[in-house]
């Protein structure tokens, strides 16, 4: 199986494994709102996979999970605003991954998921949603403060899960590769 394929099938979990998280796994922060550990999935999928992977997870996971919990109530925003996630965090990852001071990696990894969630919730959401409920753009920066500060959370302690979780990746990704040329040895 090539590469690209295996990527696409892995994509495909990682949709499903974000709706899985975010569905089973919901723990209360604020009045109505939760950690959305689906950003765990998310973010091992930048960091192992690449940005446009990581993203797909990000955006259809969303879409997945609104269309399963609530119709496309949130749903637009939400989904832009993780376009933006994705392409900050992927970005990062891969001009960040191979830095040998772990202390600056990792500084620079918490900035971009403060500063691309901030665009994501707070600036791409909230226009969304003031849009689509004719509200002032303020008042939904105010209303989506809960979800910022949630999903950065997850977000920065998914970023050492996304070191230990590679490896496994890389070698899924490799494995036909492997014992093809282990089977080509052997003859």
């Amino acid at each position: 199986m090539n590469r690209n394929l295996k990527v696409m099938i892995a994509t495909a979990l990682g949709i499903a494994l974000f709706v899985v998280l975010a569905l089973c796994l919901q723990v209360p922060v604020f009045e109505n709102y939760y950690l959305c550990l689906g950003y765990i999935a998310m973010a091992v999928y930048c960091y192992s996979f690449g940005t446009i992977s990581g993203t797909i997870v990000g955006v259809f996971g969303v879409v997945l999970y609104c269309l399963l919990i609530s119709g496309l109530r949130g749903m637009p925003g939400w989904a832009l605003g993780n376009v933006a996630i994705g392409f900050g965090l992927g970005l990062t990852f891969e001009l960040t991954k191979n830095m040998k001071n772990r202390v600056g990696k990792y500084m620079l990894w918490v900035s971009a998921v403060i500063f691309s969630t901030a665009i994501g919730i707070l600036g791409l959401k909230s226009l969304v949603d003031s849009v689509i409920k004719s509200q002032p753009f303020l008042a939904r920066v105010a209303m989506n403060l809960y979800a910022f500060v949630a999903d950065v959370v997850v977000l920065i302690v998914a970023l050492p899960l996304c070191e230990i979780l590679d490896r496994p990746a890389q070698k899924l990704l490799k494995g036909k590769q492997v014992s093809e040329e282990s089977a080509n040895e052997r003859k």
